[in-house]
């Protein structure tokens, strides 16, 4: 029996980016749980966001501790978890850490703006419309060392 693998994932990036399919695919190799980040969004947050309504830093707080609860719950368990969150601030990253786990490792999806575009135009069945892309490029910091 191989040994169990503990290591915690953030895939992070913004819409379209492909944190789904990356993230469930190195969850699968490595034996783990995939979490879709997006499944612990308040119902109004997908309500905002399926309207065109780009969602503040207050929207994101309640998203972003339950994300870290599930971070913490597999840190204490001794289980690897990978999870896709946009993740987008730098201060939403720090959240993740302090209330959820100081060792998780970030893995940043970038893309150019075209690209992205056309995979969310392309996604049926997404609360996120191609219309909060901009929002969402204007929101992010991308990761640095430190």
């Amino acid at each position: 029996m191989g040994a169990v693998h503990t290591g915690l994932y953030v895939i992070m990036g913004v819409s379209g980016a492909g944190k789904t399919t990356i993230g469930s695919a190195l969850a699968r190799a490595l034996g783990v749980e995939f979490l879709e980040g997006d499944l612990l969004h308040p119902s109004s947050n997908v309500q905002r966001m399926a309207a065109g309504i780009a969602l503040t830093d207050n929207d994101r707080r309640p998203w972003l501790i339950a994300i870290a609860q599930r971070l913490r719950g597999a840190k204490q368990s001794g289980i690897g978890l990978v999870v896709a969150c946009s993740a987008l601030k730098r201060s939403y990253r720090d959240l993740l850490r302090s209330r959820g786990a100081a060792d998780v490792q970030f893995v940043y999806l970038a893309g150019d703006r075209p690209l992205i575009a056309e995979r969310m135009a392309e996604r049926r069945d997404h609360f996120m419309p191609p219309g909060l892309l901009a929002s969402q490029l204007a929101s992010l910091q991308e990761p640095a060392r430190d």
